[in-house]
């Protein structure tokens, strides 16, 4: 049972793309929605390199490094006692921190040009050594790559975009779409679930994952976020989370993608299995850019690769879109896999509905249980 549990607040954290993880339950008192975000120091215990930072950012932070060396939080940590330096790793940690901040500060203006997995690229110990390759080299000419440039004529990104909308049926069609119910299967490894997926646009989304122990639901309301799983009261997501939960709830809807990003940069176009794929990538203020990939025979959006900003580095999330079905006069992925570096699951459809009522309040946050009165309470 505990397996399930903790399978189940995974998917919780990768459909968000973020922190939804055990770590939680480890701070010194639970994050609050106040105006005025707390510090690392504030809500953890033993916090000592990466004070001043908003909390929220904690535990991604701890997933990037996760993800750069190729280990598990009991690397460097005890469980249930995550504030202890009981292991000699943990300190050594606090050390490349220290050591990564100063590069960048004396080097780079404090810019994050330097990180964990600049050095360690998924192994705890960096290589130091060039790996001798196993395939010949591949040289190009100097002169051939500035000619294949000088001639090349990417489409500019409002084609890119044009032709995207018109293949899933045209802009009016697009625009058309106000709600999905979509059920299916959700596969982690060898392990199937029933997943439900309710949608109203332009932001909200509710996610439900029916796990044996109980069900992990994730849900995003505009500028409001929630998630439960079971065995775990309801909290609310932190800003992260919710950015990433409305971001995809917004792409759920072709037609929101130009009000969704500020301006769309061209990006040299790149493969994604046999295929070619143009590339945009599209900025918000304050926030990471998002890459954005058409397939460049079919036009349609194959890939999203968005990322959550650390202390550390930048984790990354990346939705692959696939089998996609005329759904009344609009084209719609009927598989999606969302992968992160500590694992991936895919989402296969088998159902769905378009443009059927569905009330606001199944988009509201449930109540969190009463607590219940201590003897002699008034």
């Amino acid at each position: 049972m505990r397996v399930k549990i903790l399978l189940s607040t995974w998917v919780a954290g990768a459909v968000l793309g973020s922190s939804a993880g055990t770590l939680r339950a480890q701070s010194a008192q639970p994050s609050t929605g106040t105006a005025t975000p707390r510090t690392t120091e504030q809500v953890y215990k033993n916090i000592q390199v990466l004070k001043g930072f908003p909390s929220d950012q904690l535990i991604p932070a701890m997933q990037f490094v996760a993800a750069s060396l190729g280990v598990q939080c009991d690397f460097c940590h005890l469980e249930n006692a995550f504030e202890k330096d009981d292991k000699e790793t943990k300190q050594t940690a606090r050390k490349m921190m220290r050591m990564m901040f100063a590069i960048n500060k004396d080097n780079f203006d404090g810019q994050q040009k330097v990180t964990c997995y600049a050095c360690h690229r998924g192994a705890h110990k960096p290589v130091i050594t060039p790996i001798v390759s196993e395939e010949e080299g591949k040289f190009v000419a100097e002169e051939k790559m500035l000619h294949d440039e000088a001639n090349a004529s990417p489409p500019s990104a409002d084609q890119i975009l044009g032709r995207y909308l018109q293949t899933v049926g045209g802009v009016d069609a697009a625009a058309g779409v106000s709600t999905r119910i979509q059920k299916g299967t959700l596969t982690v490894g060898s392990e199937h679930f029933p997943i439900e997926v309710v949608a109203k646009a332009p932001d909200k989304r509710v996610t439900t994952v029916h796990f044996p122990g109980g069900d992990s639901v994730t849900g995003v309301n505009g500028d409001e976020g929630w998630l439960s799983t079971p065995g775990r009261s309801v909290h609310d997501m932190s800003p992260s989370e919710v950015d990433a939960a409305r971001m995809d709830a917004e792409l759920f809807f072709p037609a929101s993608l130009k009000r969704l990003f500020k301006e769309f940069r061209v990006e040299p176009p790149e493969q994604i299995g046999s295929r070619e794929a143009c590339v945009l990538a599209g900025t918000r203020d304050n926030l990471p850019p998002v890459q954005l990939y058409f397939d460049q025979q079919s036009g349609l959006l194959v890939r999203v690769l968005r990322f959550l900003e650390t202390p550390l580095g930048r984790n990354p999330t990346q939705i692959d879109y696939g089998d996609y079905r005329d759904q009344g006069g609009v084209k719609t992925p009927f598989r999606w896999t969302i992968a992160r570096p500590n694992g991936r699951f895919t989402v296969e459809i088998e159902q769905m509905q378009q443009n059927v009522p569905i009330n606001d309040d199944r988009f509201a946050q449930p109540a969190a249980p009463a607590s219940p009165k201590q003897p002699g309470a008034m």
